[in-house]
């Protein structure tokens, strides 16, 4: 983050701008609406400009720039097509430890001045840092489209019933979910078609329920939802699993979810990593079990988020049972598996009527049904084995070795080809293809780390035709060099 963001409150506040121009003349504008104080300082004006000064509505310092129009100011912009004079407003500015921007110029800036979407009192402001100012216009405006022109009238709206609303509700938390309730209801549909006093009866009539149940409820009971993150890309992530990240009091993840996904969270939710690879078992799923249990007890909305698809080699059927012996109210949000979307980032199509007429997702980690966790049932590699059906093998990067030998011994030619996809849909995916009979040769060379998947099978070739996001395939780019 280059710049930190903020809303500075200007009403009544004095804010200088050098130039007289047409850039200017913009500024002032958009400075006089958030209700500042606006001296110019130039030697001459664009007669709109003039016409403000002449109405006593903005104030003017006429003639080049004088250090002495500098203090005592909240702001000062610079907007004159000079650079070295905008150069001496910067420098003056800094010495007075005035906060001050020169127009399209971030180098002698110390803020920004963003694209706004404007739905007073709710505003959107969005910055590229100065890198791209088209860029972040053109998203001003795709916002602009999708943003309700009564978005501003119904923050207005929950306004009024603040003060109510901090009556019966004592704590953040439980305001929180009144006001999503809020939200989520026909309240903002009514205030869309300008039905302002039924918006009204039906906030009332909300507040009144919720008063209801919390002198008749002991504690709130709390729920867990289980969250597919996807496998990292948070583009992939469903608009549910958007909304209980939004929602939640708690989120339990695992290891494998990204930052860029839990960067979506709510900023006051509190975050516990219980995150498991090979080799490194920082929480035991027994005590995640127990974690889930407590925080729902404590009436905590609490999101459990796996990578990928919890019921896909995700442990999330056990820890649903945990929760149903101990009478939680739970919910369940699929998430994209890695299979999929592993396979789709890397150009693979999973079936392919000239390829794979079936797909089947392996992991080499079963549980043997004794509930020893120390043995695995072995996996049924003649079926495996057979051809024209494509291979995922999940957490499989530590069992190469036995995933060739045991596939060869069994009947499936070393010539079948082999994609390992490592940090699936991620900026830093990286794509390493070859022919079974060199698998582990090839992991090696490369240095593959988990979280990597396996596709085994003829589907797996297309990764060097089909491919489309990132890096070339690793062995496609030796052979191309």
């Amino acid at each position: 983050m280059d710049y930190f963001p903020l809303f500075l409150n200007l009403h009544g506040r004095p804010v200088l701008v050098v130039g007289g121009g047409a850039v200017a003349a913009r500024k002032i504008d958009l400075l006089r609406t958030a209700g500042a104080r606006v001296t110019v300082g130039a030697p001459e004006l664009l007669p709109e400009l003039a016409a403000l000064v002449s109405t006593g509505t903005l104030q003017w310092q006429q003639g080049e720039f004088d250090r002495n129009w500098l203090p005592h100011n909240t702001l000062v912009i610079a907007a004159t097509d000079d650079r070295a004079v905008n150069a001496r407003v910067a420098r003056g500015a800094e010495a007075l430890n005035i906060p001050v921007n020169v127009v399209d110029d971030p180098e002698l800036s110390r803020f920004i001045v963003p694209a706004i979407v404007d739905r007073s009192p709710l505003l959107i402001a969005i910055s590229s840092g100065g890198r791209a100012p088209v860029l972040a216009r053109r998203v001003r405006a795709q916002l602009e489209t999708v943003l309700d022109e009564s978005l501003g009238r119904l923050a207005d709206l929950a306004e009024r019933f603040r003060g109510k609303a901090k009556q019966v509700f004592r704590s953040v938390g439980e305001r929180r979910l009144f006001w999503e309730k809020v939200f989520d209801s026909n309240v903002p549909a009514l205030v869309k078609a300008h039905q302002d006093a039924d918006a009204e009866h039906a906030i009332s009539q909300l507040l009144a329920g919720e008063a209801v149940n919390r002198s008749t409820a002991v504690t709130a009971p709390g729920q867990v939802s289980l969250v597919g993150a996807g496998p990292g890309d948070p583009g992939l992530l469903t608009i549910n699993a958007l909304r209980a990240l939004q929602r939640a009091d708690v989120i339990v993840h695992d290891q494998l979810v990204s930052q860029a996904v839990l960067d979506l969270a709510r900023r006051d939710a509190e975050l516990i990593d219980v995150g498991k690879k090979a080799g490194d078992h920082k929480t035991s799923q027994e005590r995640i079990n127990a974690l889930l249990v407590t925080l729902a007890r404590q009436g905590k909305k609490v999101v459990r988020l796996k990578g990928g698809d919890p019921f896909i080699f995700g442990r999330g059927g056990e820890e649903l049972e945990q929760l149903r012996a101990h009478d939680i109210r739970f919910d369940v949000v699929p998430g994209i598996t890695a299979a999929l979307a592993c396979g789709a980032y890397a150009g693979i199509p999973l079936t392919h009527r000239e390829h794979a007429q079936s797909v089947r997702f392996v992991t080499a980690h079963c549980q043997a049904k004794t509930g020893d966790s120390s043995s695995h049932e072995p996996l049924d590699w003649p079926s495996l084995a057979r051809d024209r059906q494509t291979l995922v093998f999940y957490m499989g990067v530590a069992q190469l070795e036995t995933i060739r030998t045991q596939l060869q011994a069994h009947g499936r030619a070393g010539s079948t080809p082999f994609a390992l996809i490592e940090n699936g849909s991620r900026p830093e995916q990286r794509v390493i293809t070859g022919t079974l009979a060199d698998l582990p040769e090839q992991a090696a060379a490369f240095a593959v780390r988990s979280p990597a998947l396996l596709v085994v099978g003829e589907v797996a070739a297309l990764a060097e035709t089909l491919h489309w996001y990132g890096q070339l395939p690793q062995q496609a780019a030796a052979k191309a060099a």
